[in-house]
């Protein structure tokens, strides 16, 4: 077992370390490998296909077993290494130490936004953007989207989905109007769009707005932190769990759409009864 740290208590040789693996696994191409698979597996309520990684119950299990392969992936170059998570409830300002040359770089430029400090800017010539070109191949953020400023999301707001006892209900999309999945997802709830999960995406901004969204490294450490708030929901609520237990009926219009908790879900054929528990491969600081 190994431990995910903050990101703000990482040393200085930790940080080193981690950006190291995040630049090999570049230099090797198996860092554009995840996202294209992250690419493919978004897909909308609209789309009639399967839905595994987001606006589904699934959306947690998925991405666990997401970065569970990613995280082995960085082992693989470094064992040391593991990814950290950010608490965007805590450090929320462009001038986080997340921010810093050592760990994640900074905010785009003006005008094009492309990322032009830090170990993943473009003109270091390590991180050309080859997965999902849609703009340009270099790294893009707007951090709390100067045009038209946007917050993160707050404690209480993490709290409100924390709060809820019901893991998710029907139509069990993205527009349940309850529940944690969709509450900490972020889609439609309450009339409000955009809350935690995507709202984070929707502030860094670039290519953090895209199906691409790995392209930004920092989405590694965006999803390590919902994955433990997942994990805080379980421990605030023991008699509830993952939703749908049971398939679907055939006259369900989501019915071979989405993921019940012992169905296999894409591209693994892992349950989501299998990723309920993480503590057999990592804890957290």
């Amino acid at each position: 077992m190994y431990t995910r740290k903050n990101q703000r208590d990482l040393t200085a040789s930790e940080k080193r370390r981690l950006v190291n693996a995040l630049l090999e696994l570049k230099r090797s191409g198996r860092y554009d490998a995840f996202v294209r698979m992250h690419g493919e597996y978004v897909v909308s309520d609209a789309e009639d296909e399967v839905r595994a990684a987001h606006m589904a119950p699934s959306f947690f299990p998925w991405h666990r077993r997401f970065l569970l392969d990613f995280e082995k992936a960085l082992q693989q170059v470094d064992s040391g290494v593991s990814i950290p998570y950010w608490d965007w409830t805590r450090d929320r300002s462009t001038r986080s130490s997340l921010w810093a040359d050592d760990l994640m770089g900074g905010n785009g430029r003006f005008g094009d936004d492309q990322v032009m400090t830090g170990p993943f800017a473009h003109s270091n010539g390590n991180w050309p953007i080859r997965a999902d070109i849609t703009e340009g191949v270099y790294l893009t953020r707007d951090l709390g989207r100067r045009s038209n400023p946007l917050e993160l999301p707050t404690r209480a707001d993490v709290d409100a989905a924390l709060g809820d006892p019901v893991y998710d209900s029907a139509p069990w999309d993205s527009t349940v109007a309850t529940g944690f999945r969709n509450t900490l997802e972020g889609w439609s709830v309450g009339g409000e769009r955009w809350r935690n999960h995507n709202r984070v995406h929707r502030w860094v901004g670039g290519l953090m707005l895209r199906a691409a969204s790995p392209n930004d490294p920092v989405f590694w450490l965006h999803h390590a932190y919902c994955d433990l708030l997942w994990d805080r929901w379980q421990r605030a609520h023991r008699g509830s769990g993952y939703l749908p237990v049971e398939p679907l009926p055939a006259s369900d219009p989501q019915h071979g759409r989405v993921f019940s908790l012992d169905e296999p879900m894409p591209p693994w054929d892992v349950r989501p009864s299998e990723l309920l528990d993480h503590r057999r491969w990592y804890r957290y600081a």
